[in-house]
């Protein structure tokens, strides 16, 4: 599994609709696409979520991606992320 950073931001719709229970939608929308969350986040600043999850693959990524913000009407930012000591052996 990859690991993959996935940073949000609310549109004022979306606002609206934050609820416990949307919440969980999304979850099953990650494990749906076979995803794991490992972190999940409330930011100040340039984004507002932040979502840390182990996805097969880039497809899958940007299944689940796309999916959230039909569901949710927020933004995604979905990025591969590496452990420092991962991106230590792939460029040192």
């Amino acid at each position: 599994m990859a690991k993959f950073v996935m940073l949000g931001r609310y549109s004022p719709e979306a606002i609206k609709g934050i609820n416990g229970e949307r919440t969980k939608k999304g979850v099953e929308i990650i494990e749906k696409a076979g995803g794991k969350v490992n972190s999940m986040l409330a930011l100040l600043g340039n984004h507002d979520l932040l979502l840390v999850v182990d996805f097969p693959g880039i497809t899958e990524a940007m299944k689940a991606s796309v999916a959230l913000t039909k569901l949710t009407g927020i933004g995604f930012n979905t990025s591969p992320a590496f452990s420092v000591e991962e991106f230590d052996k792939i460029v040192g």
